[in-house]
């Protein structure tokens, strides 16, 4: 019997790493460009409790 495959229950298009600037070293760590990273910081403070 097969799985169902599912979408995923998070949209990710719109996460600081959907636009990736490089990947470092030997591991391929994704880094976000600079102006996902301030639009995430500002999200985060304005959505702040």
């Amino acid at each position: 019997m097969r799985k169902k495959i599912r979408k995923p229950v998070e949209n990710h298009e719109t996460a600081p790493w959907a636009n990736i600037e490089n990947l470092k070293g030997e591991g391929k760590i994704p880094t976000p460009a600079t102006l996902e990273v301030d639009n995430a910081r500002e999200w985060v403070e304005q959505n702040e409790k």
